[in-house]
Parts: C-alpha cells; sequence; structure tokens
C-alpha cells in the first residue's frame, strides 16, 4: 500500500515526533507504533485469506484496481446514463407485424 508518504515526508515526521515525544520516550513509541503496524497487516492478511477461501479461485482473477470508489465519477455517469438510449418496447403494431408476416395495423387487425 502506498500512502503517499516520500522520503522526505517521513523525515518531517520522525523529526516532530522527536520534538514533541521526547528523546528518552521516543523508542518506546516507536515500538508500539511497530506493534501496531505489524498487527493491522497481519488482519488484512487474515481477511485477503478469508475472503479467497470464501469466494474461491475467482478471487485471484478479479481486478480490484477497477473497484476502487476513486475511479468513479459521478458527474461522468449520469452523464453515461443520460446518453443511453432505454431499451425499446415492441408496440402492438410491431408485434402484429411480426406475427402476420405483414403490416397489421388496428384496423386491418379487426377486419381479419
Amino acid at each position: 500500500m502506498d500512502f503517499g508518504l516520500g522520503f522526505d515526508k517521513v523525515v518531517v515526521i520522525l523529526v516532530m515526533a522527536a520534538v514533541f515525544i521526547g528523546p528518552k520516550r521516543l523508542p518506546a513509541y516507536a515500538a508500539k507504533a511497530a506493534r501496531f503496524v505489524r498487527g493491522a497487516r497481519a488482519l488484512a492478511d487474515q481477511a485477503r485469506e478469508r475472503m479467497r477461501d470464501e469466494i474461491g479461485p475467482e478471487f485471484d482473477d478479479v481486478e480490484w484496481s477497477t473497484l476502487d470508489p476513486r475511479r468513479y465519477d459521478p458527474r461522468r455517469i449520469i452523464r453515461e446514463a443520460l446518453r443511453e438510449d432505454p431499451p425499446r418496447q415492441p408496440s402492438a403494431v410491431t408485434a402484429a407485424h411480426d406475427r402476420d408476416g405483414e403490416d397489421a395495423g388496428p384496423a386491418q387487425k379487426g377486419n381479419q
């Protein structure tokens, strides 16, 4: 996972932590942070394995990046939905034409 933290940002965070926490307590807090990260990673791995077990072999075939909600633009979705033509319902005239093989409008249909 990439949280958008470059080396320079990490250094700034470490310097700020050293200033605010103090050099004496910094190792203890760093150890706590490391334990938290390891626990979070283990939890994510367990969740991934459970999903793989429940979904089955299709789990590896899923393109997860396409499901990223940051990729969806509501304006684009609405624009595309409005641009699409609704499915056409066959009218009675079209159905009668298909059934008889010729154009049987309402006036002709009554005479048959």
